[in-house]
């Protein structure tokens, strides 16, 4: 086990469930020093209770990442109890599962005040301690939807968007001003998580991930990989280079096949119970553990974030393998 971030100092925000659970799990196996941040208290006791078995340490913050002056809080407790904040993981997201025509406006400022904003706001206060000492690691969590929108989650994809872009910006700055402030954006596949559970949904059927499906176990090594390596962006899961890429070569053609599968193949066959909770304005109060209810169809390894944590471009393999089908039509011909 590696131990780059033994009694370093991590934040993380959406720390209650999902992807930023099992990130908290995998900083917990190298020792690190954890403040959990999440609005629900149920979820953050469950997380911290996981992260002292697994041999770090552990410090329950309940924070809405929407408000700045929570996030500012959470810092100062997160220094005053543990000190300098060497981590910041920005992962804490809400969604909504509907038809855009049937969104109401407060619902869609909502997921972008929690999903871009709230990044934005760790961001921020990262920065505020970390560019004085020149030194520190911030990732923003991601997603292929960051490049290429879906239907059915007009607000999720927009927000995923504006952090690409901010980042991008942000970027350029620190480069210009030669800050060691290490900054990635991981861009991830669709994960096994609890938000199918819990998203606001208008569907008829209970949503799910569309295309395949990892657990949030992959999605937490890349994040932690990130935090420790000078990457500029680092995807996951080939779905993702495939959506990424795709798009830019023929977005024509996503838009054709998201509008005929996007519908049907984010909604299982199962109908929406009736009594559904769900956690856009307050969080469900109860902890649902790290994973979702697509245990059976989730992979727990991406042979593209192996390639990457090996220094390997995984772009490359597949321009090597376009080169010899050209080199083979050309003899051919």
């Amino acid at each position: 086990m590696e131990n780059t971030f033994r009694n370093k100092v991590v934040v993380i925000t959406g720390a209650s469930g999902g992807v930023g659970r099992a990130v908290a799990h995998e900083f917990a196996r190298q020792g690190a020093k954890i403040a959990l941040l999440a609005r629900g208290i149920e979820g953050l006791e469950g997380a911290k209770n996981e992260v002292e078995k697994l041999g770090g340490i552990a410090l329950i913050i309940p924070t809405d990442v929407a408000d700045p002056e929570q996030v500012e809080a959470a810092a100062q407790k997160t220094e005053a109890v543990f000190g300098s904040i060497d981590v910041w993981v920005n992962n804490a997201m809400n969604s909504v599962f509907s038809l855009f025509k049937d969104i109401r406006p407060e619902e869609f400022r909502r997921v972008t005040e929690v999903t871009y904003l709230g990044q934005v706001y760790g961001t921020m206060t990262a920065l505020k301690r970390m560019l004085p000492r020149n030194e520190g690691s911030i990732i923003l969590v991601g997603s292929a939807l960051a490049y290429r929108g879906i239907p059915l989650q007009s607000a999720y994809c927009g927000a995923k968007h504006g952090i690409q872009g901010f980042y991008d910006s942000l970027r350029c700055e620190l480069m210009h001003e030669k800050s060691k402030v290490n900054m990635c954006m991981v861009q991830l596949p669709a994960m096994n998580t609890t938000q199918f559970g819990w998203v606001l949904s208008r569907l008829p059927n209970k949503p799910r991930p569309m295309g395949k499906i990892y657990t949030p176990e992959v999605a937490a090594r890349g994040i932690v990989y990130a935090a420790g390596h000078p990457l500029r962006e680092l995807l996951i899961g080939y779905p993702t280079y495939q959506a990424i890429v795709g798009d830019k070569i023929a977005s024509w053609y996503a838009d054709r096949v998201l509008a005929d599968t996007g519908i049907d193949g984010q909604q299982t066959n199962e109908p929406k119970s009736a009594d559904r909770k769900n956690n856009l304005w307050e969080p469900v109060g109860e902890d649902r553990g790290t994973h979702g209810n697509f245990g059976a169809q989730s992979h727990d390894f991406s042979y593209t974030l192996w390639l990457s944590m090996h220094g390997i471009n995984p772009m490359v393999p597949f321009w090597v393998l376009v080169a010899i089908i050209l080199a083979a039509l050309i003899i051919l011909i």
